[in-house]
């Protein structure tokens, strides 16, 4: 037994581009992967005469890549399904979910036709989001990172030639892969009632025009495989349509709405040298949540969290929007500071790249209105809030981002009146914090703004 561990950046090693972590030995050591330029290995050997373990410590440093060259993003996923460990891929739905994805340092993503049937239409995923829909939606994800992303082909939109026009358009969108389901149309998530697959004959035919097509645009687009058979018919069915799956060629398998751990296991155990996806289907679906670690020993290579995003956005703006309602604002670390939002959706690179077009006319106009300095750097500060009634006790003390203005007067009614935008314009460079407002209310109650 030797379990090796490989360790690189993202999450919790900043400085490391790529952690990834294999075992193969029973338990598991470890099993994620983030990023890709930077490979250590750790193997730890036991030997089994003398039944006392060492260590054994090695340092190798992965092949640099020329970064100024564009890798094709099917190249790209290759690569990292040569990779060893389990990578994990979180399930975006538009252009800035996946460049959250990106820059949390994941190699890779999937889109997810549940979340963009979601976001897009407000509709549920059963079959009324359109390929014409769904590839404008890639596109947009696509362009807007530089990892590969894995495609939700659904079932083809139709027979083997309509396969044949969504992978072209996949590739065309920029797509590295692309899950292509048996389901029936109109097709639906794999963990919700009533599943129906077509015929043995006319999935594995669907697979293969796939790959006609993928060869005849000259691409290497990685074809996933999925069978939605396991719930449709049975495990059997499931593993059958797998093996044919692999024999016409799949790059990858993936049964969906697996039921335990043990047909999971039947699953990896099949095609070994096919790599297997799994879906972790967050807040109660049909396969159970296993950890990377648990995933990685039992055979998988790609895990998929296809809820994760586009629930957590539901659920906080849900929580923005109660917040909204009572007369509040969402509380401060509930978002980000406007100048987070600006660095994520990269306004000081754009910034920063216009200047290398300015001219001396847009110079001097600039420097003249000073549009993008004062205020906008307000947004790092806090204003603190403080009501204290005429009978000498404490009514209010809080503290909000200094650029909700809007908001202020839902918490302070008497504050409607102020010009606070011009109080924090002539702040915007004071160093430390300042006191912008004292006086008494027409109730007779002391208000003090304060800019922290």
């Amino acid at each position: 037994m030797e379990p090796a561990l490989v360790l690189g950046g993202g999450g919790s090693f900043p400085h490391i581009p790529s952690l990834a972590i294999r075992s193969t030995s029973s338990p598991p050591f470890l099993g994620f992967t983030f990023g890709s330029r930077i490979q250590w290995s750790i193997s730890l050997a036991r030997n089994p005469i003398q039944q006392k373990s060492h260590t054994r410590l090695a340092l190798a440093r992965a092949p640099e890549r020329d970064h100024n060259v564009t890798e094709p993003p099917a190249k790209a996923l290759r690569r990292i399904l040569d990779l060893p460990g389990v990578h994990q891929g979180p399930a975006c739905f538009d252009a800035l979910s996946a460049k959250l994805v990106e820059k949390a340092g994941f190699q890779y993503c999937f889109s997810s036709g549940f979340s963009i049937s979601a976001a897009r239409l407000g509709l549920p995923d059963v079959g009324l989001i359109s390929y014409g829909e769904m590839l404008d939606q890639g596109q947009q994800i696509t362009q807007a990172v530089s990892i590969p992303v894995i495609g939700d082909g659904d079932n083809g939109y139709g027979n083997a030639m309509n396969v044949k026009r969504t992978v072209k358009g996949y590739i065309s969108a920029g797509f590295a892969g692309i899950i292509l389901e048996d389901q029936v149309s109109p097709k639906a998530c794999g963990h919700t009632q009533g599943r129906k697959v077509v015929p043995r004959e006319e999935a594995i035919m669907k697979i293969k025009a796939a790959i006609d097509a993928r060869k005849e645009s000259g691409s290497d687009i990685v074809i996933v495989a999925r069978t939605d058979s396991r719930q449709a018919v049975s495990l059997d069915e499931s593993l059958w349509r797998c093996r044919a799956f692999a024999d016409a060629g799949a790059d990858v398998l993936f049964i969906d709405a697996l039921a335990s751990k043990e047909e999971m296991k039947a699953f990896c155990e099949i095609s070994p040298l096919v790599p297997k996806m799994a879906n972790m289907l967050e807040g109660g679906g049909k396969t159970p949540i296993l950890n990377p670690l648990e995933l990685e020993d039992i055979g998988y290579k790609l895990v998929s969290y296809p809820l994760s995003l586009i629930g957590a956005s539901i659920q906080a703006m849900q929580d923005s929007l109660a917040a909204l309602r009572g007369g509040r604002i969402p509380p401060p670390r509930s978002m980000p500071s406007f100048e987070e939002i600006k660095e994520i959706l990269g306004f000081n690179t754009y910034y920063k790249e216009e200047q290398r077009y300015a001219t001396s006319t847009n110079q001097l106009s600039s420097q003249r209105d000073g549009s993008r300095d004062p205020f906008s750097q307000i947004w790092s500060r806090t204003l603190r809030i403080k009501i204290t009634g005429r009978d000498g006790f404490e009514r209010l003390d809080v503290r909000i981002p200094a650029g909700f203005l809007e908001g202020i007067t839902n918490i302070v009614p008497a504050l409607g009146g102020v010009n606070i935008k011009a109080l924090l314009d002539d702040a915007a460079d004071e160093v430390g914090g300042k006191q912008l407002l004292d006086f008494i209310d027409t109730m007779g109650d002391r208000i003090q703004v304060f800019l922290e």
